[in-house]
C-alpha cells in the first residue's frame, strides 16, 4: 500500500507538472508562435525548445552557471545536446502586456541571420516567463571594455572604429533589409557584445518593435536607457528608426570620450551630448576626448565626432539614416575611391564647422537638458 501510494503521488506530481507546462505554453502564445513559423519546418523545429532540454543544458539552472543578470533577470551559460554553447535569459518579471507582439518579434528575429546581430536560437514557453536562448558571446560587453579601471588599457582606436562600423551595419540591416523594419530602441554599450575576435554583436531585443514600411512611426510606451534616449521620442512617443540613430550618436561620443552617458555631468551640469556638441561648436572638443583616441586616431577622430553630432540632431528628420551612417563610417575606416562619404545635409554641420555659436548649440539642446533633468524619467 505504501509503495502504491508513493507511485500514485509521483504520477500526480508528474501530471500536474505537465499540465502546468501546457498552461504556460498556451498563455505565452506558444500556439501563435507555432503558426508563425509553421511554414518553415526547420525554423519551427529548433525555435520552440522544451524545458527539459534547457534544464539539462544548465544542470537544472545551477547557480554556478550564472554568467550575468540584474534587476530584470538572470543569464545562464548552457551546453545544448548538439554541443552548441548558449546563453539563456531568464526574466524575473512576468510581463503580459503586448505578448502577442513579443512572440511575433521573436518569430521574426529567429529568421535574422547577420554577422553582427546575436543569433536567437529559440525560446522555451513552458515556464511562467518565456526563456530566450541566444548564442553565447565570450568576450563581454563593449561597456566593460571601454570603462575598465586604470591602468588597464582600453580598446585601441582601430577596434573602436571597427566596432562602431559593425554596429551601424547591423542597425542598417534591421532598419532596411528585413520584411518589417525593426527599431532596436535600446542601443547602448551594454547591449553591444564582443566575441573572441572582438567582433561586435548587437544584443537584447527585448524593447525592439517592428514598424510596417507604410507607417512613419508608432506610438508606444517610452522605453530606453537614461543618457541614450532620443528626446523627441521621449516627448512625442513617435517611434522611428531615427531614434536608433540618436542612440548610436551617443554611442559614438562614448567611444570617443570613454565617458558614461548615463552618469556623466559636466561642471556646468550638462549631459554628455550637450557638453560634446557645445565644445565641438567652439573647436574645443579635444579637451573632452580620450587621450588614447587622440594619440591613435588622427584626422579620423574629427570626422567621427562630426558624424556623432549629426546623429544627435534634435530634429529627427535632420538626422542621417543608419545606412548613411554605415557608409560614412566605412569611408572613414577604409578610404577608397569607390566608397564616397555620404552627404548629410543637417544643421549640425554648420555648428561643427564654426559657423554657429555656443549659444546656438546650447539652445538646440535645451530640450534634451529638460528631459534629462526630469525627475519622472522612466528607467
Amino acid at each position: 500500500m505504501v509503495l502504491g501510494a508513493i507511485f500514485v503521488i509521483r504520477k500526480l506530481k508528474h501530471r500536474r507538472a505537465n499540465l502546468l507546462k501546457h498552461r504556460f505554453f498556451s498563455q505565452n502564445r506558444g500556439h501563435l508562435l507555432q503558426q508563425l513559423v509553421s511554414q518553415k519546418a526547420d525554423i519551427a523545429e529548433r525555435m520552440i525548445i522544451p524545458l527539459v532540454e534547457l534544464e539539462k543544458a544548465t544542470n537544472n539552472f545551477d547557480k554556478a552557471r550564472e554568467i550575468g543578470g540584474g534587476g530584470h533577470g538572470l543569464v545562464y551559460k548552457g551546453i545544448m545536446s548538439d554541443l552548441h554553447v548558449v546563453a539563456i535569459k531568464k526574466s524575473k518579471v512576468t510581463i503580459r502586456r503586448e505578448i502577442d507582439e513579443l512572440i511575433n518579434e521573436v518569430a521574426i528575429l529567429s529568421q535574422i541571420n547577420h554577422r553582427n546581430v546575436v543569433k536567437l536560437f529559440g525560446c522555451c514557453l513552458e515556464t511562467e516567463v518565456p526563456l530566450l536562448v541566444y548564442e553565447f558571446i565570450s568576450n563581454g560587453t563593449l561597456y566593460h571594455h571601454l570603462h575598465v579601471e586604470e591602468p588597464k588599457a582600453s580598446l585601441p582606436w582601430v577596434d573602436r572604429l571597427r566596432i562602431a562600423t559593425e554596429t551601424a551595419r547591423a542597425l542598417a540591416y534591421l532598419h532596411l533589409a528585413v520584411a518589417f523594419p525593426i527599431v532596436h530602441r535600446d542601443i547602448k554599450s551594454q547591449n553591444i557584445l564582443l566575441d573572441g575576435a572582438r567582433i561586435a554583436k548587437v544584443s537584447d531585443f527585448g524593447a525592439s518593435r517592428c514598424i510596417p514600411v507604410d507607417q512613419t512611426g508608432d506610438e508606444t510606451a517610452i522605453q530606453g536607457t537614461f543618457g541614450y534616449l532620443d528626446p523627441m521620442y521621449f516627448y512625442s512617443g513617435q517611434l522611428t528608426g531615427k531614434s536608433d540613430v540618436y542612440s548610436f550618436g551617443v554611442l559614438l561620443m562614448e567611444l570617443l570620450t570613454r565617458k558614461n552617458p548615463c552618469s556623466y555631468r559636466s561642471a556646468e551640469e550638462k549631459s554628455l551630448v550637450a557638453c560634446f556638441t557645445a565644445l565641438l561648436a567652439e573647436g574645443e572638443v579635444v579637451s573632452m576626448l580620450d587621450p588614447q583616441v587622440m594619440l591613435e586616431g588622427g584626422k579620423k577622430v574629427e570626422e567621427v565626432a562630426m558624424l556623432a553630432a549629426a546623429c544627435v540632431s534634435m530634429e529627427g528628420a535632420q538626422r542621417p539614416t543608419m545606412r548613411q551612417v554605415e557608409m560614412t563610417l566605412e569611408s572613414i575606416r577604409v578610404p577608397h575611391e569607390s566608397i564616397v562619404m555620404c552627404d548629410m545635409d543637417v544643421p549640425n554641420y554648420a555648428v561643427i564647422k564654426g559657423m554657429g555659436t555656443k549659444e546656438e548649440a546650447s539652445r538646440q539642446y535645451s530640450l534634451e537638458e529638460e528631459y534629462l533633468l526630469s525627475s519622472r524619467y522612466p528607467r
